[in-house]
């Protein structure tokens, strides 16, 4: 493609050499896996096939979301756990801004991974600390499905419909609707040249939007009526019995903190989710004024600045510590009167 004007310049020729290298490779992505990060791994396995490369696809623990049924290959994933990464000459981590975040078995998975394989590292999260042999990081994307679809372009890989209606739906999910701060004009013109391609946008947004289980509404009654809102911070928490009650599975509950994140006075949201050791927290916040990942990195964590999350680890003190910290940072600074001597 010489001579031809690529959207990422640097990177692509290298990812494009590391896969016609490679004869076995694994894509990687995220726990408490959303839409971005099952449709990014679907998307880019389009990248991957021919040369009759072996091909597999892993994800963090967590439950894939049961409205993303309708993506192709979808059945093909599997848990981290089950996958041997020494089988493979090439590792790509997508939406992933640092090995922690793909859980538990991330460090060792990236250590591992540096040892026997050449490794790649395809995100938009702001706090991406580049830990691969070729980082893609676009922070102005809106998501790293935006990222992918003029990865493709670079590769000249054909985007088909099935595979324009999976990067589409990371697009949508990751900005609920392109409604997010972070969708710009080129994330529209990415949205456009994926509808000519033929993405199924009814299917999307029925799938993501209009139609949900009824668990799902028994879950978010029972969530929201345990919210806590002080004035400046709002928060609620899901726990093992609530999902019991309910028959509703962790990622049903994704939409809550954005949905508190609109509730008229709050600075900031945050939901916890229990665990057996602890809390995995997602935070938002709608304005400028509050960087939610700035407060997600006081506890390891990290993301966007209005979308991030962290994990706690300890007992109720831990949550009433991250708690207090929360709502001290985000509480607006009252200036003093000027001495009126």
């Amino acid at each position: 493609m010489s001579g031809v004007l690529m959207n990422y310049p640097s990177e692509s020729p290298q990812i494009r050499e590391a896969i016609q290298r490679s004869k076995s490779v694994l894509l990687v992505s995220h726990a408490n896996p959303d839409a971005d990060a099952v449709a990014s791994l679907l998307a880019f396995r389009q990248a991957c096939i021919g040369d009759q490369r072996n091909i597999s696809m892993a994800l963090g623990p967590g439950t894939v979301p049961e409205n993303l049924g309708y993506l192709p290959a979808i059945d093909e994933l599997q848990p981290i756990a089950a996958v041997d990464v020494n089988k493979f000459d090439l590792v790509v981590f997508l939406d992933s801004a640092d090995e922690d975040r793909v859980g538990p078995e991330g460090s060792a998975l990236l250590e591992a991974a540096r040892t026997n394989a050449h490794v790649i590292n395809i995100d938009h999260h702001v706090t991406n600390t580049r830990y691969a042999d070729v980082n893609l990081i676009d922070a102005e994307a809106a998501a790293t499905c935006e990222i992918l679809t003029l990865l493709l372009s670079d590769l000249g890989v054909e985007i088909s419909p099935p595979i324009a209606t999976t990067l589409m739906t990371g697009i949508q999910g990751d900005t609920l609707g392109l409604r997010t701060p972070s969708t710009t004009g080129r994330t529209l013109e990415v949205g456009a040249t994926l509808l000519r391609a033929g993405a199924d946008l009814d299917k999307i947004v029925d799938s993501l939007f209009r139609v949900r289980p009824y668990s799902t509404l028994k879950l978010w009654a029972e969530a929201l009526g345990k919210t806590t809102f002080t004035g400046d911070l709002i928060w609620t928490e899901v726990t093992e019995d609530m999902l019991s009650r309910s028959g509703a599975d962790e990622s049903e509950a994704e939409g809550i903190v954005n949905f508190l994140a609109g509730t008229e006075g709050a600075r900031a949201a945050a939901m916890l989710y229990r665990k057996p050791d602890g809390w995995r927290v997602s935070m938002r916040s709608l304005g400028d004024e509050v960087d939610v990942s700035k407060l997600a990195g006081l506890f390891d964590g990290g993301g966007h600045s209005r979308a991030a999350g962290c994990r706690l680890s300890g007992d109720e003190s831990e949550r009433q510590r991250f708690l207090d910290t929360i709502a001290e940072q985000i509480r607006p600074s009252i200036a003093m009167p000027a001495n009126q001597n």
